[in-house]
């Protein structure tokens, strides 16, 4: 049994006129803009109604993590002293 070709397959070569007409420029404005796109799951979705409410939960989100992951630094160097009687 033969396997059927995939339609799918890269061709070896490309003529220019297969590729069709390009544009310059095309996605230029919303390249600047810095858009980034991100694709919720449904359950997440569900709970946050707006972009503002998924951006303020998620600087809500970092600003902890960079508060419970500061360092706390302390001296070894000094030792309490023992209580005088």
């Amino acid at each position: 049994m033969k396997k059927a070709k995939a339609t799918d397959e890269l061709r070896g070569e490309y003529e220019r006129k297969d590729l069709g007409v390009g544009v310059r420029g095309k996605y230029y404005e919303e390249y600047q803009k810095g858009t980034n796109l991100v694709l919720l799951s449904p359950d997440v979705a569900e709970v946050f109604s707006t972009e503002e409410a998924v951006n303020e939960a998620l600087r809500s989100l970092i600003s902890l993590a960079q508060k419970s992951t500061a360092r706390k630094t302390r001296s070894t160097s000094s030792r309490r002293k023992p209580a005088s009687r």
